[in-house]
């Protein structure tokens, strides 16, 4: 069953629940979402007694906020423990440290950050929330004067986004400083089966605008990533399995491929795909199957027949975060048509309330590869031209 939450469900997402017969549990939030008419939702107190009955129960979210209900509701499982493993990126470091066993991380509380001894860190290296979302709080330190000025920002940040998602979401408490991994950089979304097979419903490889950018820009899939990637990917995703010995499972990862080939994880995002209802329904968009329901009823894709006719294509989501550097107070309003125009063939724009998250929205588009030169731009680009301020 799914369970949903705060802060977004797709209408795509919407109709293949409702016209699947996929059960909903039906939390008070659940019920705040416009669901369509003849929907399929349970009881909380349903679900739960469901569970109980049920090795490895099948349960998909739609955000990480649902992991708090799962925490409450399901301790009797060994869900929240699986979960823990992943959202906590210092468990998820010592988990995987057979993985990469030189690999260089340090966990530190944010009241201590100017306590540490710059010297002993390699630079350079990343510093984030060990409990976090999107790019929020995330840093790319290369010299003393950097990890200063980082300093600051990550004590101004946190302190904007304090509330905005729950402690099992965003935890501002606690930091990870990890070694900087060069390389390109990919997210996966992925399922176990019950047996504890790993299935990959889809590949999007993150685009960046310098080797300083750690934004969530632009995420591209296509032929050619799907091909190139598949099958070493899956045996990846295998064995962070093994690790954590997970079954009916869905994972968003996030990895790199060093420049020495090897690879190497940067997260792993329980419980669901891509967040923000985003690389599920881009994959559905680009290769016209549906990985919600690939994993419900444990389908493996059939990339071969899948990918064909997708030769020259690239199909993106652009993720406009409030790159302004203007504050929200001032920002009136997104011109959304304009930033539409920009792009040869936009699949679809999704709005978002920029007062309450920091963002402006998100564009499906499909590109020709020979005008890649439309996302390089949008990748350099800080947004200004599209926002009008308030008077």
């Amino acid at each position: 069953m799914f369970l949903v939450d705060k802060p977004y469900m797709s209408d795509f997402l919407k109709r293949t629940l409702k016209d699947n017969n996929v059960p909903i549990i039906g939390t008070e939030i659940a019920k705040e979402f416009n669901l369509l008419k003849g929907t399929k939702l349970i009881s909380e107190n349903e679900a739960i007694e469901k569970f109980k009955n049920t090795k490895n129960p099948l349960i998909y979210t739609t955000s990480e906020n649902a992991i708090g209900w799962i925490s409450k509701n399901l301790n009797f499982t060994d869900l929240p423990e699986k979960i823990n493993l992943f959202k906590d990126k210092f468990k998820f470091r010592e988990m995987t440290r057979s993985m990469c066993p030189d690999f260089f991380y340090k966990e530190v509380g944010i009241a201590n950050l100017k306590e540490i001894n710059f010297d002993e860190l390699p630079v350079p290296f990343i510093i984030k929330p060990s409990i976090g979302f999107f790019s929020m709080g995330v840093y790319r330190v290369t010299n003393y004067d950097d990890w200063v000025q980082t300093i600051d920002s990550i004590y101004i940040e946190m302190d904007q986004v304090k509330g905005l998602y729950p402690d099992v979401v965003l935890d501002t408490s606690s930091f990870i400083i990890e070694q900087y991994i060069t390389g390109e950089e990919f997210a996966v979304d992925a399922y176990y089966t019950s047996t504890g097979e790993p299935v990959v419903v889809g590949i999007h490889k993150h685009t960046f605008s310098s080797d300083e950018d750690v934004s969530d820009r632009v995420y591209t899939t296509s032929k050619e990533i799907i091909e190139n990637n598949l099958e070493e990917f899956t045996e990846f995703v295998r064995d962070i399995g093994k690790l954590a010995k997970v079954k009916n499972f869905p994972v968003h990862i996030e990895l790199r491929r060093g420049n020495d080939g090897d690879l190497l994880p940067i997260e792993v995002n329980p419980m669901r795909f891509g967040g923000w209802c985003t690389t599920a329904d881009s994959t559905y968009g680009a290769y016209g199957f549906n990985p919600y329901l690939y994993y419900y009823s444990q389908k493996i894709p059939d990339w071969n027949e899948i990918l064909k006719g997708k030769e020259d294509k690239i199909f993106s989501i652009v993720i406009l975060d409030n790159s302004t550097g203007i504050s929200v107070d001032k920002i009136k309003s997104f011109d959304s048509e304009k930033l539409i125009s920009c792009f040869e063939k936009p699949l679809e724009f999704r709005k978002v309330d920029h007062k309450e998250y920091p963002l402006f929205g998100f564009l499906f588009t499909e590109t020709r590869v020979d005008n890649f030169a439309e996302l390089d731009k949008i990748l350099h680009s800080d947004l200004k031209e599209f926002v009008l301020l308030e008077k």
